[in-house]
């Protein structure tokens, strides 16, 4: 392993590879459940990561989504990451990547592309990756349906899990996250003709628009526990009386007990018009990653940074989700916010500070240094 010293010098080095690499990873682009492209950005990924580990991916293929899954036998780091975007294809011809002074921009590079080449260029500063594991999935925009049981299986095989999402604008890691449920209501009534005979009709529309109200006055202000009504969808035609209508709803908490209040009071509902039927789908996705799981670690990444010269970063409380709860859940010893300083995920303006990227991976590279070599 290389000095600790000289991580930081390396690691700068490599930072006009780190740009290019970053400006080849955001044009091959990887939108949610696109398999072409998330085949085509796991090629691309698996040569980088067999490069600096010296073996090469197994591909963890589910519902035709191709996770990259680099286990170690004697596990005792796990690097976690996502190679999918929330992007969709052909946005990057509207958008291309471009690097405007200390700013690189581009769909993706912020949430997460600038993360995976700074886990690359960090694994490429250490001598021996033989008890780092490496898993990137290509769901986790979409829920990690189909890779939320490989994420938790090599998360318990692991002494911890750091995940390479992007810190907090200023730099800080991410020690605490809200937990995050998602629902979907839909209401039955009974079409009618919407001029005829409206009265004959059980209108679904109306119905929903109850629940919307209903569902808002579930939220805690003082618990900062938001309920928010999302995508409403209901009818067929213009002159029909709405026979079905949909509302889906993102709930978002700091605690389990929170989220399963809100849980509760959802299956509670009933329908307010008569002959209306409503039904509840979905629960809880996500339960909070809460501090105790990542402090012990921060305190690492913090004598890390020293090591090396650099600040000791700050931990930071956030309320979206990532798979850092899947792991943090678990009781696996967890921190998030390793990957890319910048901001704007999701939005046109996201972007990564390409200034920070090579202390970032010389960072990472030095807090797993540490973890190796502390006694298990």
């Amino acid at each position: 392993m290389r000095p600790l010293s000289v991580m930081r010098w390396a690691a700068h080095e490599d930072g006009a590879k780190m740009i290019d690499r970053l400006g080849e990873l955001v044009s091959c682009e990887s939108p949610p459940g696109s398999l072409p492209h998330l085949r085509a950005c796991a090629d691309l990924v698996a040569g980088w990561g067999e490069a600096v580990l010296g073996r090469p991916a197994r591909r963890v293929v589910r519902d035709g989504l191709p996770h990259l899954l680099w286990a170690a036998r004697d596990q005792r780091v796990l690097l976690l990451g996502h190679f999918d975007t929330v992007w969709p294809a052909g946005t990057i011809r509207q958008w291309p990547f471009a690097v405007d002074g200390d700013r690189a921009t581009g769909p993706g590079a912020y949430d997460m592309k600038a993360g995976i080449v700074q886990m690359f260029t960090a694994l490429g500063l250490l001598a021996d990756t033989s008890r780092v594991g490496v898993l990137l999935t290509c769901d986790e925009e979409s829920g990690s349906v189909t890779s939320r049981e490989l994420i938790e299986r090599q998360a318990l095989r692991s002494g911890a899990v750091l995940v390479c999402e992007a810190s907090d604008p200023a730099g800080a890691l991410k020690v605490a996250r809200k937990g995050g449920s998602l629902y979907r209501l839909t209401a039955v009534g009974r079409a009618a003709h919407a001029g005829v005979e409206p009265q004959r009709g059980v209108n679904a529309t109306v119905e929903v628009a109850h629940q919307v109200l209903t569902v808002q006055a579930f939220a805690s202000p003082a618990e900062e526990t938001s309920v928010t009504p999302t995508v409403l969808t209901g009818g067929t035609t213009t002159n029909t009386v709405p026979e079905t209508a949909t509302l889906c709803v993102d709930v978002r908490a700091w605690t389990r007990d929170e989220l399963e209040r809100v849980d509760l009071e959802i299956r509670r509902m009933t329908a307010r018009l008569p002959g209306a039927v409503l039904s509840v789908g979905g629960g809880i996705n996500r339960h909070p990653l809460t501090p105790e799981v990542a402090l012990p670690l921060l305190a690492v990444a913090q004598a890390a940074a020293k090591d090396i010269g650099l600040p000791p970063p700050d931990g930071a409380h956030v309320p979206g989700a990532s798979d850092a709860n899947f792991t943090g859940a678990l009781g696996v010893p967890t921190l998030d916010g390793l990957g890319a300083v910048g901001g704007g995920a999701h939005a046109r303006g996201e972007y990564v500070d390409v200034r920070a990227m090579p202390d970032r991976a010389a960072l990472l590279a030095a807090l797993v240094a540490r973890l190796l070599t502390t006694p298990s």
